[in-house]
């Protein structure tokens, strides 16, 4: 068997990140070589992903990204077991490596999609792998998204201090000098949105199956009422459901006074222009 000395312990460490005792182990085992040592701890990680396959990953860190035109941003969440993990150097490192993946990514893509981008010539995947051999948790990509403007307009984004909910929302302006002037509103509407959790942007684009189960549920609760006011009461729960659920018809959590809508639309006119919102995604860990 090949001497395995401590300085090729410590380069093994250098390469592999992983602790002292499994790079000797994993020489001891290889008979000293380094790249096959290196292998097998790759393949400790494929291992460990297999055997924590059905556990849950509420902790994580969700991250932002922004070109540096401000055209296009994008926002994703690598998710792991435990908050102690989420706190790990490499854990950290492995989730800012990924946040810049998802700048180059395909736009709406599958989450998944992101494990084939390249960093460094390897696909992000290895280097998941090597994440999951350092903290011996399971990891995985949660949640993900990207918004490139067409136009004139902005896109606003917020993520929590905690690292683990966000949003991101795109807003179409007359002209981009009218955008200019929307970024903080749009930023605050970023903050609503994470906040607030609006399932839809408008009564158009809400689910006609979501409502019309909301609408029976209403109808199941009035059901003893008299006959010729209860479609009166189910349309005013629904209409009530809606202003709860839409986000530009929510009352705005920094003026409960105005809409979001009526928000945006001021600070629009009150900088000459026009603006609407045009989608936006919230994300959470957990």
């Amino acid at each position: 068997m090949a001497e395995i000395t401590a300085a090729n312990v410590m380069k093994l460490r250098r390469m592999s990140g992983q602790g002292m005792m499994d790079c000797k182990k994993a020489l001891e085992e290889k008979d000293g070589d380094l790249e096959a040592a290196l292998e097998l701890l790759r393949k400790k990680g494929l291992a460990t992903l297999e055997k924590r396959a059905a556990r849950e990953t509420t902790q994580g860190r969700l991250l932002s990204r922004i070109s540096p035109d401000g055209k296009t941003v994008a926002m994703v969440s690598l998710c792991c077991e435990t908050d102690f993990v989420a706190k790990n150097d490499d854990f950290i490192a492995a989730s800012e490596t990924l946040a810049d993946c998802a700048m180059r990514a395909a736009a709406d893509a599958d989450p998944q999609t992101l494990l084939s981008v390249e960093v460094d010539g390897k696909p992000f995947s290895d280097i998941l792998t090597e994440t999951v051999s350092k903290t011996g948790e399971k990891t995985e990509i949660g949640d993900y998204a990207r918004f490139t403007l067409a136009g004139s307009g902005l896109i606003g984004c917020y993520v929590h201090f905690n690292d683990k909910a966000g949003a991101m929302v795109e807003i179409e302006t007359d002209t981009d000098q009218t955008a200019q002037a929307l970024r903080q509103v749009a930023s605050e509407i970023a903050m609503h949105i994470t906040a607030i959790k609006p399932a839809a942007l408008d009564k158009d684009s809400f689910d006609p199956a979501v409502i019309e189960q909301e609408r029976q549920i209403a109808a199941e609760q009035v059901k003893n009422k008299p006959a010729e006011i209860i479609e009166k009461i189910v349309d005013g729960k629904i209409s009530k459901f809606l202003k709860d659920n839409c986000l530009v018809d929510q009352p705005f959590v920094k003026d409960d006074s105005k809409t979001v809508s009526e928000v945006l639309s001021e600070a629009a006119k009150a900088a000459g222009g026009q603006a609407k919102i045009k989608r936006f995604v919230r994300f959470e860990i957990g």
